[in-house]
């Protein structure tokens, strides 16, 4: 029973022991294979004359180790991670137990006391989400999945762009491809407004929970007021939009992106296209390779696209619109520019109401009362404050690239800029203006020669040069 709990030295000691006990090696060559001196030897070989081979054993196993935590300090650890944080990970549960009741305990032993107390699971463990498969609609146009992947379309010929992407469920076959500078309202207005011309309105259309596509502050009562303007737009048109709850409940679409991140990159590379107009000119060939290699048949024939009814104005729907209230001198803020109407019957009339302007993607606005368009003038187009833009994280590469467009302007409007003031610090050593260390130069002074020329101001100046920390 006892050599079972033996550990491999042990079991070496006792085969070479005996082999000195059997007379087939001497004392001095077990000494040297086991590492021990030829007096450890002589007290192993007497331990086993005298308690047997399994005395071999160290002495202190199945001993409590002298530096073992208490009982007592491990149950109340314990307790208080169950009742007090009892949903923190190990690390900060550690980190908790030392800030607030002075238990001071290693983390992944407190990674133990939990995981034998069932509180904490390791991610191993975990059991991961099941994503059932669903299976694809029945007809063309029933159900189509758009989605905008940020990627670097152009490898390093050109700057990181989105990709809006159109795919239809039941057949898998791109619908419409158009790449943008960033995934935003306008360019899906706009890319939208071209998939409905050539294709028609489809049944619904899938998307994630993007600003662009999902409000979080809806209405019980009014459908329309928690609409973005992506989504007032389709609700113009008579088009629904779903929003999926998690990436893989669209996964046609996702699927579809890391295909195009990888072949669409390496056509272009080909074909040498390194813009975005170059781009969306090489979209529609590559849709059709793509249709023709992945498409498939839907079990449906039937095509529920449906065409735009007389009532419905396509380009009227496919814009922003924001509600304004006419000032009695007919005036108007929209986007921090102040726009006057004409001073007609009509918009004499609107003073006080409410009109609609209408921001296209093109670049137009319109303000417009019911179904008329009311001429106007802009009074500020200038903007006298620069405040940072709210972005979202799938806008943030874009406006990175102006703002650092934006420095460098500024840094050389810097370096142009006219004398320098006196004690102004120079850019590249940190010295002041016409001095040499020790002294500002007077405005309209030139300095003395022999001075500048002296050896101790040239000593003093290397030595204020090399004061200065080297540049990172």
């Amino acid at each position: 029973m006892g050599l079972i709990a033996m550990s491999e030295r042990d079991l070496q000691r006792i085969e070479v022991l005996s082999k000195v006990i059997a007379g087939r090696m001497t004392l001095v060559s077990a000494a040297h294979v086991l590492d021990l001196s030829e007096r450890q030897v002589r007290r192993l070989l007497n331990r086993i004359s005298t308690d047997g081979a399994a005395s071999i054993r160290h002495k202190a196993i199945g001993r409590p180790s002298n530096n073992r935590i208490s009982d007592g300090v491990r149950d109340y650890a314990v307790t208080l991670v169950r009742e007090c944080y009892a949903d923190f990970g190990p690390t900060l549960a550690r980190e908790k137990l030392i800030e607030l009741h002075r238990i001071s305990v290693a983390k992944e032993t407190l990674r133990q006391w939990m995981t034998e107390a069932g509180i904490w699971v390791s991610r191993r463990e975990r059991k991961k989400r099941v994503f059932q498969p669903r299976g694809r609609r029945d007809c063309f146009g029933e159900l189509v999945q758009i989605d905008g992947s940020h990627h670097w379309w152009f490898e390093n010929r050109g700057p990181k762009c989105g990709l809006l992407v159109y795919i239809d469920d039941a057949t898998g076959k791109l619908l419409h491809l158009r790449f943008a500078g960033s995934e935003n309202t306008f360019d899906y207005l706009h890319a939208t407004k071209a998939y409905l011309q050539q294709w028609g309105k489809p049944l619904a259309f899938y998307s994630d929970k993007h600003g662009v596509f999902r409000s979080t502050h809806a209405s019980e009562k009014d459908r329309t007021s928690g609409l973005t303007q992506f989504g007032r737009a389709l609700y113009e048109l008579n088009i629904d939009i779903i929003c999926a709850n998690t990436p893989q409940a669209k996964g046609r679409v996702e699927r579809a992106n890391q295909t195009l991140q990888d072949r669409l990159v390496k056509e272009m590379r080909l074909r040498g296209i390194d813009t975005i107009e170059e781009a969306n000119a090489y979209a529609p060939e590559f849709i059709a390779d793509f249709n023709a290699r992945f498409g498939k048949q839907p079990r449906n024939p039937k095509d529920m696209h449906r065409p735009l009814a007389d009532h419905e104005n396509l380009d009227g729907a496919m814009c922003r619109k924001e509600v304004r209230t006419l000032s009695q001198a007919l005036t108007l803020r929209y986007d921090k520019v102040l726009f006057i109407l004409d001073p007609t019957d009509l918009s004499r009339s609107l003073a006080g109401k409410k009109v609609v302007v209408c921001d296209y993607p093109d670049g137009r606005l319109e303000i417009m009362h019911e179904s008329f368009a009311l001429p106007y003038r802009t009074f500020d187009t200038l903007r006298s404050v620069h405040r940072a833009e709210v972005v979202d994280n799938k806008r943030l590469d874009d406006m990175l690239s102006v703002v650092a467009e934006l420095q460098a302007g500024r840094e050389q409007q810097r370096s142009k800029g006219g004398p320098r003031r006196t004690g102004q610090t120079d850019h590249m050593f940190g010295i002041r203006d016409g001095s040499t260390g020790n002294g500002y130069q007077k405005r309209g002074r030139k300095p003395r020669t022999d001075y500048m020329n002296d050896p101790a101001v040239i000593a003093r100046r290397e030595k204020a040069l090399l004061r200065q920390p080297a540049a990172e």
